[in-house]
């Protein structure tokens, strides 16, 4: 008994023994792995050993091999563009201090420590790249400007005769908010392969085919000559420059390309427009004239054509497919009447000289053109009875747009510049008209002073916007206003039935009679004038038929004085003589008011 036992107590000491022993042996292989490095053997960042190292080292090994690796420029492809980047431009590069940490067993567990001596195996580690938030941004900002590309539609351009197919366009942006990530992966990537950045592709509503189909179906034969369209046996020709400075072709449903024609440009294009008064004429009114005191028709009416715009692309655009003969066609017109014809006349009552008066005028460049101007507007009028003319709704406004040009008027009593100057002898010609014809003046009003040409008490001026020169026709039948000028003298006949057999005029003498002032001006715009007294002076109309008078009316008139002006000379300029005086200071033809 007490032999096992001591028996067993040494197998018990041996035990415990050799239990210490692994207990050291074990320490030892601990302490052997913890001594043996950081990282663990076998481990490699992009072929480079590192496996052993601590991580200090590790570092200062990935700072000296990675740098060529990673230093490389980056291929990018935005969509079918291709272009290279520094990484350094695009805010990338490796954290080699990461990438080691990366590398680096934190594990103290014996097993993993001890584990490190006896590894064997290939560990390859990623590097950890870094991103510059700032540089990135600013780079996928220009990548994305320079990626930036519109969509764009085929298309046809017309242009000096000739059609053109528009290359169809794929739209392209790139993706801003995936960019990032797309470029820290690319960059990471061993095989340097190029990197794809994500885009957005729009694609256009009319593709290549669909514009070539529109060019060999409409374009091409639209501009393979021109077309003619005639009228009444008058024919207009529009050559293919003309027609396509008025053609496009956009796209409809499904991208279809389809025609369109700008009719109304077309009828207005220089080349078009000028055809076309010829064939499609306005509708003309005749023209009465005398024949001694009997009226007679001196030029006929015409009646006229309207082509409406709509209607004449209608009539034009199916012409563009066809070819020779083909392209001819008819100009839709609407026929417009005459207003006034010699049946009008007859009917009318215009048969014989009512009234007719002439002024004459000193000839001066622009009195000669704003009276021909106010002549031509008031030539042919025809005033129904009990209707109301106005010179200011006939001739309009006297400005530079409507044809006037400056001349001399009346303003504050003094003479000055003004587009329109001289019309006041067309409206004296045509109050003596009215007057003799016996019919209504409703309003009118004298000068401010009196201009010596012109008969006392028997004259008139206007205004625009200020005073009209208006006259009703009670005659009781329509009146037709015949106006003619020269250079020197403006004429107005009234044309119709008369009422009366005649009608005279009477005129008294001067009363509150006042002397004229002196008044000085200087500058360019004074305007010199001679003294007249002003005074009032009544003028009588008296009505006789068959041999009697049968009724009377009279025309008060106030004239103020004119008062002398004299216009200081200018001072001349250094070195130069005095200037001479101006013309309209010393010629009285040249004071004329409106």
């Amino acid at each position: 008994m007490a032999r096992g036992t001591r028996a067993s107590g040494n197998r018990r000491s041996v035990l415990t023994v050799a239990g210490g022993a692994a207990v050291l042996a074990a320490g030892g292989l601990y302490a052997a792995g913890l001594a043996a490095g950081d990282v663990p053997d076998g481990t490699r960042v992009r072929g480079v050993e590192i496996g052993g190292m601590s991580r200090p080292e590790a570092q200062r090994t990935l700072d000296r091999e990675l740098p060529g690796t990673f230093a490389a420029p980056l291929t990018l492809r935005i969509g079918d563009r291709v272009e290279e980047a520094e990484p350094a431009a695009l805010g990338l590069s490796v954290d080699t201090a990461a990438t080691a940490g990366s590398a680096v067993s934190d594990s103290l567990d014996p097993v993993s420590v001890v584990g490190r001596l006896f590894s064997a195996e290939n560990r390859e580690i990623e590097p950890v790249i870094r991103v510059d938030e700032q540089k990135n941004r600013a780079a996928i900002a220009r990548l994305a400007a320079a990626a930036e590309r519109k969509v764009r539609d085929g298309a046809i351009s017309f242009e000096n005769g000739r059609a053109a197919a528009v290359t169809p366009v794929t739209g392209t942006s790139l993706v801003k908010d995936r960019a990032e990530d797309v470029l820290r992966d690319g960059y990471g990537r061993a095989d340097r392969s190029p990197v794809v950045m994500p885009v957005k592709q729009t694609a256009p509503r009319t593709d290549r085919a669909e514009t070539e189909r529109a060019m060999n179906d409409f374009a091409v034969p639209a501009m393979s000559g021109p077309v003619t369209l005639t009228l009444d046996g008058r024919a207009v020709t529009i050559g293919p420059s003309a027609l396509g400075r008025h053609l496009a072709m956009t796209p409809g449903a499904g991208g279809r390309l389809a025609p369109s024609l700008d009719a109304k440009g077309l009828l207005n294009d220089p080349e078009v427009s000028a055809q076309m008064r010829e064939v499609a004429q306005s509708p003309r009114d005749a023209e009465l004239g005398l024949d001694g005191d009997r009226v007679v028709v001196t030029r006929q009416a015409r009646v006229g054509h309207q082509v409406d715009a709509r209607d004449f692309g209608k009539a034009v655009l199916p012409l563009l497919t066809r070819e020779g003969a083909a392209r001819t066609g008819g100009i839709p017109a609407k026929v417009v009447q005459p207003e006034f014809t010699g049946e009008s006349a007859r009917s009318l009552g215009i048969k014989e000289k009512v009234s007719s008066f002439t002024v004459e005028f000193p000839t001066a460049p622009y009195r000669v053109t704003n009276i021909a101007r106010a002549v031509e507007r008031i030539d042919g009028s025809v005033v129904l009875p009990g209707k109301e003319w106005s010179f200011d709704r006939t001739v309009g406004e006297r400005t530079k747009e409507n044809g006037f040009v400056d001349g001399i008027m009346i303003n504050d009593g003094q003479y000055v510049k003004s587009p329109g100057g001289g019309v006041s002898a067309v409206a004296t010609t045509m109050f003596n008209a009215v007057f003799f014809a016996g019919v209504k003046p409703v309003e009118y009003g004298a000068h401010s002073f009196y201009i010596e040409r012109y008969p006392e008490g028997r004259e008139a001026t206007v205004a625009w916007g200020t005073l009209d020169l208006r006259w009703l026709n009670d005659s009781g039948n329509a009146v037709y206003v015949k106006a003619e000028s020269t250079d020197t003298s403006v004429t107005i006949s009234f044309l119709g039935t008369k009422k009366y057999d005649e009608v005279r005029a009477t005129k008294g003498p001067r009363t509150h009679v006042k002397e004229p002032g002196t008044r000085k001006g200087s500058g360019p715009e004074c305007e010199a004038q001679t003294p007249l007294e002003g005074f009032d002076v009544t003028v009588g109309r008296h009505f006789v038929k068959d041999g009697r008078e049968v009724g009377r009316e009279n025309f008060t008139t106030h004239y103020t004085p004119r008062d002398e002006v004299v216009c200081a000379p200018e001072k001349p300029a250094p070195g130069k003589g005095a200037d001479e005086p101006k013309a309209a200071a010393e010629d009285a033809d040249a004071t004329e008011p409106q």
